[in-house]
């Protein structure tokens, strides 16, 4: 736990200062990023940048971010993070520093890799101390916050980016931007005590972790590769190759740990899947924006500003989701179900926008508000839960999972066949092919880690609601913006539909489950032999939504025989229920320690007493029948209240004349054991015992089912005289008769064991 050292001194209560730090570091990793884009056609001219050169600064910034990302979790996982924060705020500082008072391409291009690699090593100990910081049940109010601070700092830079500053007030910018940094790299200094070291605790397996590393970097290096050179590039290739090699060695190496319960990364495997699809999911997502958005609106001439003000509404739409995520306690399936939809049908439409400037800037930023929306819902409850399964021995290294599979997004969007399009120069045309191949990349995260009949739901009530307008309407028409709008609250409702159903199919789910389980622990299921005899029992509650009712069974062999109980308690519900378990755990106790049958019956008399007198319930009542085999010839019968016992045989069938006493809990039987009666059970003879369920069970026109007729053809024939046989048939006749049941019915049918059976 030592490795948990976070920044400050109280895991439940943060101080103020390492909540200022999350603020700045949350927005500083999104807008460092788009400003330097926006910034890089006057980088360009001052420094006489050529096209390789930047692409060159592109990839070595790329694989510099990832390999920071890990090394710095790590390094926060063994140092301690706050550690870790003040050498990357001191390392930001001097990047700010050298990039105000650049004077030459590389001093430039170097100092702009230091920027990012430190940004990423403050934003990497900042993740990691989140859940340090707070328990798992408050992570997605956390995230919550955290992640619409960074929405809303996308909204902001990305209205920024037009308006691009001369090369004088982009040193000045970024002087003043690094004494911040030295700001709060002494307000952390100060405030923060340091914190204990990782040690032991934080050992990781160096193979798995240099094959995992190796095999991203790769990866990254490749797709940034491709646009620049091609495809079939021996570098690239070697690249793609190496990175498959070590992703391998990285899966095989996982695999052989934890065969020895060694595992490297104890982070459960679905987990890490969900946390890999939904960042792809979100980087690639903000890329096909960032390019494709801008193209159609111009086309649509719309300007810079107008452009970058529809950028900007993802940022918005996110913010939006984040709060209601956090509001609301969305769940990771949740959130994946609803949202990633969402997006996809979003990005489908953004197809159909306007021809008009200002009708597309409308249609256009509410479209890309819905797409923030999605992603963000989805992603909230998502990083938390991911955030929460993390090992604490290896948290900051586990948690670069995250934001690498995001970078990695943003990559695999870069690498597509559009390096006209990564240039500036693409059409429209090529806009439209990015954001379909968006648009199926979303639905495939939507698909994989969501539930699938939700996705397909959206979608479809989307596109078909789009093209029957399109059908039925003029062209003209069907590009109006409340088409594009009817069409996505089409679909997002059929979306919730479908997932309110799914909702209620799990509970209904879970609820069988419960009445399955509950059912086990209170009625046990009759052995199909006992001692000398063979038995058969069924059950079945009226009361659908327990699984129990009033009428109880059981059978237990014991050092005095084997002894058989069936009753009905008065009353239904959860009271009979509770009724039930006191009588049954009270014969189940009692049979094994009670020699005489008689002395039984009193004891649970006595019990029901009591527990009548605990729920001050004077009128509780049961009846029931024991009988014991204990000698292997006749068997001995008490019979409190309950209906006699029937045998079926090959002369027929008979009910057995046994003396009824009261029912039990009346108290009447006092100290006096009742005596047992003897009923002869011949071979090839089936006892049946039975509740008033069976044959008080009604049809249409309110008769009674003839359970004499039931016996009487069960008799008839030597395929229905066994046991379970004969309960089958009980069961199915009884279906037969009535529409539906209105009590419960409990079935026990019992021979004798012959050695040649």
């Amino acid at each position: 736990m030592a490795a948990l050292a976070p920044l400050a001194t109280r895991p439940d209560r943060p101080a103020r200062p390492v909540i200022v730090a999350l603020v700045l570091v949350a927005t500083a990793y999104v807008m460092v990023p788009v400003l330097q884009a926006a910034a890089l056609p006057v980088v360009r001219t001052a420094f006489g940048l050529t096209p390789s050169e930047v692409a060159g600064t592109k990839i070595a910034g790329v694989l510099t971010t990832v390999v920071t990302l890990f090394a710095a979790g790590r390094a926060g996982d063994v140092w301690g993070r706050r550690t870790v924060v003040l050498w990357a705020l001191g390392a930001l500082a001097a990047g700010c520093a050298v990039l105000t008072l650049a004077g030459n391409p590389w001093t430039y291009r170097i100092a702009h890799t230091v920027v990012n690699a430190a940004i990423a090593a403050v934003f990497i100990s900042c993740l990691a101390a989140l859940p340090a910081l707070n328990p798992p049940g408050r992570m997605t109010r956390v995230l919550g916050g955290w992640l619409a601070l960074q929405s809303l700092a996308y909204l902001v830079a990305t209205n920024l980016a037009p308006r691009s500053p001369s090369m004088l007030t982009l040193r000045l910018i970024t002087a003043v931007g690094g004494l911040v940094v030295i700001a709060v790299l002494v307000t952390v200094r100060r405030t923060t005590p340091p914190g204990p070291r990782g040690g032991a605790d934080a050992r990781l397996d160096r193979p798995f972790v240099a094959s995992l590393v190796a095999a991203v970097v790769l990866l990254a290096a490749g797709l940034l590769l491709a646009p620049v050179r091609s495809w079939t590039d021996p570098r690239v290739l070697a690249l793609l190759t190496g990175s498959a090699a070590t992703a391998l060695a990285a899966r095989l190496r996982a695999r052989n740990r934890a065969a020895q319960r060694q595992e490297a990364v104890a982070l459960p495997r679905k987990v890490a899947a969900m946390a890999l699809a939904a960042g792809l999911a979100v980087g690639f997502t903000q890329v096909v924006l960032q390019v494709a958005v801008p193209l159609l609106t111009a086309a649509a001439g719309a300007g810079p500003a107008r452009s970058a003000l529809t950028v900007s509404a993802f940022g918005a739409g996110g913010a939006l989701g984040c709060l209601l995520a956090r509001r609301l306690r969305i769940t990771a399936l949740t959130g994946c179900t609803l949202g990633l939809p969402l997006a996809a049908v979003g990005l489908a439409l953004l197809h159909f926008l306007p021809g008009a400037a200002t009708a597309a800037t409308v249609t256009g930023s509410v479209l890309v508000a819905v797409v923030g929306l999605g992603v963000m819902i989805a992603q909230v409850p998502q990083m938390a839960w991911f955030l929460a399964a993390l090992p604490r021995a290896s948290l900051g290294f586990s948690a670069a999972l995250h934001p690498v599979s995001i970078l990695l997004g943003t990559v695999a969007a870069q690498a597509l066949p559009y390096t006209s399009v990564l240039s500036g120069s693409a059409d429209t045309a090529d806009a439209h092919e990015l954001l379909w191949i968006g648009t199926g990349v979303v639905a495939v995260a939507a698909l994989l880690i969501g539930r699938p009949t939700v996705a397909l739901a959206v979608a479809a009530a989307a596109g078909l609601e789009y093209l029957l307008v399109l059908g039925l309407a003029s062209q003209q028409h069907a590009e109006k913006p409340i088409t594009v709008v009817i069409a996505l609250l089409i679909g997002a409702g059929a979306g919730l539909l479908a997932w309110q159903r799914g909702r209620t199919s799990d509970r209904l789910a879970r609820a069988r489950a419960t009445v399955g389980a509950l059912q086990d622990a209170v009625l046990h299921p009759i052995p199909a032999r006992l001692g000398r005899l063979h038995l058969a029992g069924l059950y079945q509650a009226a009361t659908a939504d327990t699984g129990i009712g009033g009428d109880f069974l059981e059978a237990v062999h014991t050092p005095y025989g084997t002894r058989i109980l069936i009753g009905d308690v008065r009353g239904k519900g959860l009271e009979a229920v509770r009724t039930v378990t006191d009588l049954l755990g009270c014969f189940r106790s009692q049979a094994h320690e009670t020699p005489d049958l008689g002395e039984l019956v009193a004891r649970m008399d006595r019990q029901l007493v009591r527990a009548a007198a605990a729920r001050g319930d004077e009128e509780l009542f049961a009846t029931a029948l024991l009988i014991e085999d204990r000698d292997g010839q006749d068997l001995h019968v008490v019979n409190c209240g309950h209906l006699a016992p029937l045998t079926v045989g090959p002369d027929g069938h008979r009910e057995h004349d046994v003396p009824a006493l009261l029912p039990l809990g009346l108290g009447l039987l006092g100290d006096d054991a009742p005596e047992p009666t003897t009923v002869p059970l011949a071979d090839r003879d089936v006892l049946v015992l039975h509740t008033d369920g069976l044959s008080e069970a009604r049809n249409s026109s309110g008769e009674f089912y003839p359970l004499a007729e039931g016996l009487a053809a069960a008799g008839a024939t030597s395929r229905t005289t066994t046991p379970t046989a004969l309960v089958r048939h009980l069961e199915q006749q009884v279906h037969d008769w009535t529409h539906h049941l209105t009590d419960d019915i409990a079935i026990i049918a019992l021979t004798r064991h012959h050695p040649a059976d």
